[in-house]
């Protein structure tokens, strides 16, 4: 494998494997969004079922179109406005993931990071013609997110299948909470989960958005 840590994590990807890698808010844990073998490890490792969706990462909102997403108004304006950053958008999707990618409707979860490594990440796998990576929390159903590396080393130590763990010079996971939700699939914005990206900044654009 690569003497560089990001060239590996993208080998692992390639392979089929798991990686854990820093964001903003918590440690992600990473695989090929396009691969049923991987995605499978994914649930195997948290230990959930097919049926709870997973969020991909992408390096900016250029790659959605290629992705088959369905940029709308309201995300090109919350995309303009919060990425990179905390922030997952669920947007409808003409395109095919792995199983336990989308959820029933189709629609995908969209994560872009600020974090420099997972951007690094995010851009080798599309420039290599890989990917998306998920970009789900590394911790077991029922566990708290990993907000550390020395708790991202244990959640990797824990069982069979380890994730690869990009552990690089620079800065940690940002050891926030998980990012903020919005489901932009509807006639209005809908908020599903509060995170990183706190009610005070996003609700009065969300508001605006609604009664535009």
């Amino acid at each position: 494998m690569s003497g560089n840590p990001v060239e590996a994590a993208v080998a692992c990807v390639a392979a089929g494997g798991l990686i854990a890698y820093p964001t903003e808010t918590v440690w992600g844990l990473g695989a090929d969004a396009n691969s049923e073998r991987a995605l499978g490890s994914l649930r195997d490792f948290k230990r959930r079922g097919e049926t709870a969706p997973v969020s991909i990462l992408v390096a900016d909102a250029e790659q959605l179109a290629d992705l088959g997403f369905d940029f709308c108004e309201g995300a090109r304006l919350l995309a303009a406005r919060f990425w990179p950053g905390p922030l997952t958008l669920v947007l409808a999707n003409r395109r095919r993931f792995a199983r336990g990618v989308a959820r029933a409707d189709g629609a995908v979860g969209v994560r872009c990071s600020s974090h420099p490594i997972a951007q690094r990440l995010a851009s080798g796998l599309a420039g290599r013609g890989l990917g998306p990576l998920t970009a789900t929390s590394l911790n077991r159903s029922g566990q708290r997110p990993a907000r550390t590396l020395e708790q991202a080393r244990c959640r990797c130590e824990e069982g069979d299948a380890s994730p690869f763990l990009l552990d690089l010079p620079g800065p940690d996971a940002g050891g926030a909470r998980a990012s903020t939700v919005v489901d932009l699939t509807g006639s209005r914005p809908a908020v599903l989960r509060w995170g990183a990206l706190e009610q005070s900044v996003l609700e009065p654009l969300l508001q605006e958005m609604a009664s535009g």
